[in-house]
């Protein structure tokens, strides 16, 4: 089993990169392996409403350009798990992290639900506020798409300053780590289960508008 996680820090081996690092030995301990993609340091365009990629239905966002977005996709695609990682700006994710989320799971959802029922995760690395905040954000993204998310024993939020400081942040590596283990553990029960139970089956979204 795989998991992918996307560094929405600027630094690639900032204190978001370290958040995840502590929830991916948990998997790894597991034997489930883990891959960091760092988004935050791209040039990543935010999305502009063509709807091109809903009439294309090819998995892709149309501003090809950059080819890494839709190469994101496909890694979130034909991985079991997903983490999205992120450092607070202004008591919200960052810009470059948004961009993508919004244009990969916009992607997803036109294209039949690509990430349904995948096991996903969100991490926030903060100095001070603003954490939590950034954590709704983050799992916004997961809850609309259907994944599954595991849980720990607090907000997966962990703090510091300076690269390296979350190790610090004692309660915020217990945080990290049960999250890994948790993660790790719903993982392998949708494995176990997947030629035994029938998941359940995909409706069409209904949109409903308010004004008349």
């Amino acid at each position: 089993m795989k998991v992918v996680a996307f560094n929405g820090s600027p630094r690639e081996k900032g204190n978001t990169y370290f958040a995840l690092k502590m929830v991916g030995e948990e998997l790894e301990k597991e034997g489930i392996e883990l891959e960091i993609v760092h988004v935050g340091n791209k040039a990543i365009r935010g999305c502009i409403g063509c709807n091109g990629c809903a009439k294309n239905r090819d998995e892709k966002c149309v501003m090809s350009e950059e080819n890494f977005v839709n190469e994101w996709i496909q890694k979130i695609k034909e991985a079991d798990g997903v983490l999205l990682g992120s450092p607070v700006h202004f008591a919200s994710l960052g810009a470059t992290m948004k961009a993508f989320l919004d244009r990969a799971f916009y992607v997803a959802s036109v294209n039949g639900g690509l990430f349904r029922h995948k096991v996903g995760a969100s991490v926030v690395a903060v100095r001070r506020s603003g954490g939590v905040p950034t954590f709704d954000q983050l799992n916004n993204y997961l809850n609309y798409s259907e994944m599954l998310m595991p849980s720990t024993n607090y907000w997966s939020v962990i703090h510091g300053l300076r690269p390296g400081e979350v190790e610090q942040d004692e309660e915020g590596k217990q945080i990290m780590r049960i999250l890994g283990k948790n993660m790790a553990w719903l993982l392998k029960m949708v494995d176990y289960t997947k030629d035994t139970i029938i998941p359940p089956e995909k409706e069409n979204k209904k949109y409903t508008h308010f004004i008349r």
